[in-house]
């Protein structure tokens, strides 16, 4: 048995390996918050064209509700379709009563969803179904007052429909099967005292669905949006953004690469599964209200998205549901844009007439996992926010491998690629016409070149500082070379790295753009430059360790510029790493 010398670096070592490097103004993480984004209608209300979320499940005793938003010049509309088995109302209605039927409140907040108390800012509108009689007797305005809601005379409009089974004309009050109803909410802005809210302006929205199954009741728990809405607490409502968000880094970068992700490309594994109605109505199962919502589509190589006014065909709507990894993407970098790309090749209503109408498909994200094998309409996840749309007209005879439709995520990407998650999408659609429906290839499509794609384009920050220090150990009077990296913005900018006690002045500063200097003074190093966009930046400079016992010596530089705003950027070495002595057994 003898001994064998091994070098064992002192364990702050690994600090020295991997310095830090901030950069201020990162994307936020994901976040659970709900959020309809309201598109701006200036030239008059169409379904098809608002935006669409959704609540609920399609059992025999529960309802399912698609939820549909916009606003034009004069007034926001809230239309909420519901599938429902058994339609009630009050023939002779109170305000007070309202709720004990089948109806809809809507909750609104000017001051957006904070505050656990209502205040004169938060409105609630009450609508009940009702079958030919005037509307005024089934709809109630009230605002907040002192953390009560106070009834007050308010114009607003509301109109229901309703689709029933063939047994008794109307459907309404008698115990049969129906297939839901509907109602929308018009909300004048002079009514709420303002005009036309700025794009960008944020509310409180609250949608709770009220069920009433027969005529003596009692009513059924609410469905609500969000899931866990309190309508006397304005902070546990979803927010109304009106207007559509636009995606724009939140740091200036250059690009430098992109990255596609499909099902089997680089080994990506990309789950997606359709729900609902497929492309034949669910006509695979007997009773729409027990089984239709609880139908699996594992394995399917096409979807369908479908939607539409017409509620007596709701086993015909269909939502598509898509998971990215973002893996291959590089770490530490910033999302410029990403697409994902769906190939259409039909149509729902071919040989109808009318044949297919133009769809208006709408792209959400989604927070919570979901397994393929298992999803379907009742358990799918609800929609964080809608992100954007596409128009997406039928085809006539496209032939194989039919049309790419290209839908803009960069939003979803890169608050995903922010958190360290997969992007997690649903597509749906406000269509109004039958015959909306559109058929695409799926991730398990035999011709991978077919499949769902996503493309990220991404890139360095401009403007963010990088350092490191080579060597990362040595012993007293031995020279260490610092090296800094950046990217120019266009505008002025300015670094600055002050120097550790334990080290000397530096030996000479070089710099591939701009001008270095050092103030002996200060014992700082100074960089000054107005650089192109893009344009790398290096800035190298040695000096000469002092310190004669054993430590980690750290140093920090800062970058300021009028775009990128602040980074930092740090590096260190190890002064006089400690030798021991480690036995070893040999045979």
């Amino acid at each position: 048995m003898r001994s064998v010398r091994y070098l064992i670096l002192w364990t702050m070592i690994l600090v020295a390996i991997y310095p830090s490097n901030v950069v201020s103004g990162a994307t936020a993480p994901l976040t659970t918050l709900d959020r309809i984004n309201a598109p701006y209608l200036p030239d008059g209300i169409y379904y098809r064209h608002t935006a669409v979320a959704w609540l609920g499940q399609v059992t025999p005793d529960e309802n399912y509700s698609d939820v549909r938003v916009g606003y034009d010049n004069s007034e926001i509309f809230i239309h909420v379709a519901t599938f429902d088995r058994r339609l009630w109302y009050d023939t002779s209605p109170s305000p007070a009563d309202l709720t004990n039927w089948d109806a809809v409140t809507i909750y609104l907040n000017k001051d957006g969803n904070t505050g656990s108390a209502l205040t004169a800012n938060a409105y609630r509108f009450d609508g009940q179904l009702n079958w030919w009689e005037s509307r005024s007797s089934w709809q109630a305005a009230y605002r907040g007052n002192s953390g009560q809601w106070v009834t007050t005379p308010m114009s607003f409009t509301t109109a229901t429909d309703f689709a029933w089974e063939s047994t008794t004309e109307g459907g309404l009050n008698v115990d049969q099967n129906n297939r839901g109803w509907s109602i929308e909410f018009r909300v004048p802005f002079s009514s709420l005292g303002i005009s036309v809210p700025p794009q960008g302006t944020i509310w409180g929205l609250g949608v709770a669905v009220h069920d009433r199954d027969s005529a003596a009741g009692p009513p059924r728990a609410d469905k609500a949006w969000p899931v866990a809405l309190n309508g006397t607490q304005p902070v546990s409502w979803g927010q109304l953004r009106f207007g559509l968000p636009t995606y724009a880094p939140d740091q200036p970068a250059v690009s430098r690469g992109q990255t596609m992700v499909r099902q089997g490309l680089n080994g990506a594994s990309v789950p997606d599964a359709q729900v609902g109605g497929w492309t034949n109505c669910g006509q695979n199962v007997a009773d729409y209200f027990a089984g239709w919502g609880s139908i699996n589509y594992a394995g399917g190589t096409i979807f369908n998205v479908q939607n539409q006014t017409k509620l007596a065909d709701w086993p015909c709507f269909a939502k598509y549901y898509v998971t990215f990894p973002l893996g291959s993407v590089p770490a530490g970098k910033v999302i410029i844009s990403a697409t994902v790309t769906l190939r259409q090749f039909g149509n729902a209503g071919e040989g109808w007439d009318p044949g297919p109408t133009p769809s208006f498909i709408q792209v959400l994200s989604v927070n919570d996992d979901w397994s393929e094998n298992t999803l379907t309409w009742n358990n799918a996840p609800l929609a964080r926010e809608n992100l954007g749309e596409l128009e997406v007209d039928p085809l006539t005879n496209p032939g194989y491998p039919g049309v790419p439709r290209i839908w803009d995520v960069s939003r979803a990407v890169a608050e995903s690629y922010a958190a360290g998650a997969p992007v997690r999408l649903a597509f749906y659609s406000a269509d109004s016409d039958m015959h909306s429906g559109r058929y695409f290839y799926s991730s398990d499509f035999t011709d991978a070149a077919v499949r769902p794609t996503l493309v990220v384009t991404w890139g360095d920050p401009i403007g963010s500082l990088k350092k490191s220090v080579w060597p990362v150990t040595v012993t007293q009077n031995d020279r260490v070379t610092y090296t800094l990296a950046l990217l120019g913005t266009g505008q002025a900018m300015t670094l600055t790295d002050d120097l550790p006690a334990n080290v000397s002045q530096p030996g000479q500063i070089s710099a591939t753009g701009g001008t270095a200097f050092y103030n002996a003074a200060k014992r700082q190093i100074t960089w000054i430059g107005t650089i192109a966009a893009g344009q790398p930046i290096t800035l190298t400079f040695p000096v000469t360790n002092l310190l004669g016992v054993s430590g980690a010596i750290v140093n920090e530089a800062v970058l300021t510029d009028t775009i990128a705003g602040t980074s930092t950027a740090s590096a260190a070495f190890i002064a006089n790493a400690a030798l021991v002595w480690l036995p070893v057994l040999r045979r």
